[in-house]
C-alpha cells in the first residue's frame, strides 16, 4: 500500500469522496429550520426524514451551515442517529465556518463560489472545501490550484450541455457535481452528460417526507 501519511489530509479526502461519489452519485442538501436546531427529532422532522433516507441508502448528506452553536449540535445528532451518511457541509463562505467544520470533523464542505483565500485556509485546516464555479476562468483557476472535484453553480442556469461545451477549448476538467435547480427528474441526464454526481435541495424533502420520485431512485441504484 502506498504510503500517504506525506500526503495533505484534504487531497485524501477530496480522492476518498470523488470515490465514493463513482458509487453513489448524488448529494442531498438540507437547511435545518429552528425547530431541528432546538432538537426536534419527531415524526416529520427532518431528522426523521434523514433517517428515512439513510434507510433506502442515501450515502451523501450537506447539512447547510449556520452561526451559532446549535448547528454543531444539529450536525452530531445526524451522526448519531444515521450513521451510515457521509456528512459534510453547504454554503460556507467565511472562516467562521471553517470553525465549525474543524470543530465537528466533518470530512467535506462545499462553497456556491470560488473564494482561492478561503480554499487555502481551509486546506490548511485539514478540511476538503469544493468550491463552486460558473464561469471558464473559474473552472481553470480551480484546476490549478489542484481541486479535482468543483462544484457547478447555478447548474440550471446553464444548461445540462455546458460541460461538454468547455471540454474542447479547456481540454481535461475536474470531476463536476451539478448544482442548483436541480430536481430528481433532471438525474439521469446530468449524469449521463458526464457529471460525476448531481446535488439536490431540500425541496426533495418536505412536510410529508422525502420525494417520493428520489426514494424509488435510490432504491433502483441500490439494487
Amino acid at each position: 500500500m502506498p504510503n500517504t501519511s506525506d500526503r495533505p489530509v484534504w487531497l485524501q479526502q477530496q480522492e476518498a469522496l470523488i470515490a465514493s461519489l463513482s458509487a453513489q452519485p448524488i448529494l442531498v442538501v438540507v437547511r435545518p429550520d429552528q425547530a431541528d436546531l432546538d432538537g426536534d427529532d419527531g415524526p416529520g422532522s427532518l431528522l426523521d426524514h434523514l433517517s428515512c433516507l439513510e434507510n433506502v441508502g442515501l450515502r451523501h448528506v450537506e447539512i447547510g451551515w449556520q452561526p451559532g452553536q446549535q448547528w454543531r449540535g444539529f450536525v452530531e445528532r445526524v451522526r448519531q442517529s444515521c450513521p451510515s451518511l457521509q456528512l459534510g457541509a453547504a454554503s460556507v463562505l467565511t472562516a467562521e465556518a471553517l470553525v465549525d467544520l474543524e470543530a465537528c470533523g466533518l470530512p467535506f464542505a462545499m462553497s456556491p463560489c470560488f473564494d482561492p483565500s478561503l480554499l487555502e485556509r481551509a486546506r490548511r485546516s485539514g478540511i476538503l472545501l469544493v468550491p463552486g464555479v460558473f464561469s471558464p476562468t473559474e473552472i481553470q483557476q480551480a484546476t490549478a490550484m489542484g481541486c479535482g472535484l468543483v462544484k457547478l453553480f447555478p447548474a440550471a442556469s446553464v444548461g445540462v450541455d455546458y460541460l461538454q461545451r468547455l471540454r474542447a477549448p479547456l481540454g481535461p476538467l475536474p470531476k463536476v457535481i451539478a448544482a442548483g435547480g436541480l430536481g430528481v427528474a433532471d438525474l439521469d441526464a446530468w449524469l449521463q452528460a458526464g457529471h460525476a454526481a448531481v446535488a439536490l435541495g431540500r425541496r426533495v424533502i418536505d412536510v410529508q417526507g422525502p420525494d417520493p420520485a428520489l426514494l424509488r431512485w435510490l432504491r433502483t441504484i441500490s439494487g
